[in-house]
């Protein structure tokens, strides 16, 4: 998928390359003829289950409490926006432009697969939003994670129908209007048209996407500062020999281990003390590297690969089966995979941001490290990176209280019907505030290591770690005396977030998120 070719959706079959093309930038979708009639056409079945006389739910009865109040054949359509309006009720700041677009993607997508009872012109409308880049106003906060993500849902359905607001080349405007900007009349909804609109895990789903795709960004940025904290720090690059990994199997670890060697390699401050070192095993935060980071590395995949198959799901509630005619009602709603998927993955947040914290506490340590001080030649004068360090203990701290999972927790809702629920979409959210402690902390210890690296002048780090600390130096300075270091970690916050820092050492391919 890209920004500018037609491309037809693939019902069930998206994967990370169109999650992060939504993430980027408005894609440009359709359906094809035969899917859409195909979704007329079962759409049409339950318009007529619905006037059948029979009770059903989602078609002519209440929701959730109120499943066995009848509604009259005359009021199915205002049954279903009024289900709109009044579960729209979300708090909070609105949620990012990528993830809203990564919304309206995966609810396309599941409404596609044809077992939810909407017609054509419900995918359609979505996929047009997302071509013209017209974004709903979607508070983050108010789902629990079960029986769908009500609230968020509600208000990317708002849109179709006319109500709520949309960003329109940024600024928010009435729904009306911003659907006028992306060509569309506000739909009259169908039965169930609005349940399958809300019902579903599109919301915790797109945000856990999201930040895990960030967190293999901020895992790839971790190998390159670790193995700056190697050399500067003269340590060994003895455990990371392939054959002491090969021996224990773990892909991650396996795969990190070759990236540690392969961003050593040739250099010369390893090479001056390989056999005058007097050290006999360097500490953890070191010599453990390949261990934690692919642990963390084989997690980020496992809670990709759960959220990429709960992207393709059908997950509203009932569920059509247009072969037999059925309509079964279940729970394929329940967001307890997204939130398992997201607690897995802020354990490895939590893990590469507490490695890189205590190795730039080993780097400032004078005495295991053999640097001046605090990183500073006039310690004492000059505290150097003391209190920088403290910056990242802080953030490392926070995070080791926001990894607590979420989906142990449970809040009966809805006068007790819906007496379990996930929690995922907090558990989702939540790791955006992880991603960015980590990545200041990966930017500290970018900044230490480099500073360290400098100490072993003339002696050269490897090649692909010299570029690195180049395209530091190109905005921060080496720390001659004290200053404000602020200014200092945001400018290195800068290259870890926008992926300088990684450019600066390719062609070196380091391991990602997809495994090769």
């Amino acid at each position: 998928m890209n920004t500018v070719a037609a491309m037809l959706l693939k019902p069930g079959a998206l994967a990370a390359a169109d999650f992060r093309a939504a993430l980027a930038g408005p894609i440009n979708l359709h359906i094809d003829a035969a899917l859409a009639a195909s979704l007329d056409e079962r759409a049409a079945a339950l318009r007529a289950r619905a006037h059948s006389g029979d009770a059903i739910y989602g078609l002519n009865t209440g929701f959730g409490k109120l499943a066995r109040t009848r509604i009259p054949e005359d009021k199915l359509a205002t049954l279903q926006r009024n289900l709109v309006l009044s579960h729209a009720a979300g708090v909070g700041e609105p949620l990012q432009p990528g993830i809203v677009r990564l919304m309206l993607l995966l609810k396309a997508n599941g409404l596609a697969r044809g077992y939810s009872g909407v017609g054509r012109r419900v995918v359609e409308s979505l996929l047009a939003l997302l071509r013209h880049d017209v974004l709903p106003l979607v508070p983050a906060k108010g789902s629990v994670g079960a029986s769908g993500d009500l609230a968020p849902l509600a208000h990317l359905a708002l849109v179709l129908i006319g109500e709520g607001e949309a960003f329109v080349q940024g600024v928010a405007r009435p729904g009306r209007v911003a659907l006028a900007a992306a060509g569309l009349e506000p739909l009259v909804l169908g039965p169930k048209e609005g349940l399958a609109l809300l019902n579903g895990t599109q919301a915790s789903t797109a945000i856990a996407i999201a930040h895990v795709l960030e967190a293999g960004s901020l895992l790839q940025a971790s190998l390159v500062t670790g193995a700056l904290s190697v050399d500067a720090a003269r340590g060994s690059d003895t455990p990371f020999d392939a054959r002491l990994h090969a021996l224990r199997g773990h892909a991650g670890q396996v795969a990190c281990a070759d990236a540690y060697c392969r961003l050593l390699a040739g250099s010369a401050i390893r090479a001056s003390h390989e056999r005058n070192d007097e050290r006999v095993q360097d500490p953890y935060c070191l010599r453990c590297q390949p261990q934690v980071v692919g642990a963390c590395l084989d997690q980020l995949r496992q809670s990709l690969a759960t959220l990429t198959t709960e992207a393709n799901a059908v997950s509203d509630n009932p569920i059509h089966f247009a072969d037999s005619g059925e309509l079964l009602s279940g729970g394929n709603f329940h967001a307890e995979p997204v939130a398992f998927a997201a607690d897995g993955a802020a354990l490895a947040i939590a893990e590469l941001g507490a490695l890189a914290e205590r190795r730039i506490a080993l780097l400032v340590d004078a005495s295991m490290s053999g640097l001046p001080a605090f990183l500073t030649r006039e310690s004492g004068l000059n505290s150097g990176f003391m209190i920088a360090h403290v910056t990242a203990a802080a953030l490392a701290s926070e995070n080791k209280s926001l990894a607590h999972p979420a989906s142990v927790d449970s809040m009966p809702t809805s006068a007790n019907q819906e007496d379990h629920v996930s929690m995922a979409t907090f558990a989702a959210r939540r790791l955006a505030t992880m991603n960015d402690n980590t990545r200041s902390i990966l930017a500290i210890e970018y900044l230490a290591a480099a500073q360290g690296i400098g100490f072993h002048a003339p002696l050269q780090t490897s090649r692909p770690l010299a570029a690195a600390v180049q395209a530091l130096r190109a905005v921060v300075p080496p720390l001659e005396g004290d200053r404000q270091l602020a200014p200092d970690i945001a400018a290195a916050t800068g290259l870890v977030r926008d992926g300088r820092l990684l450019a600066s050492v390719a062609p070196l391919a380091l391991p990602g998120l997809v495994a090769a």
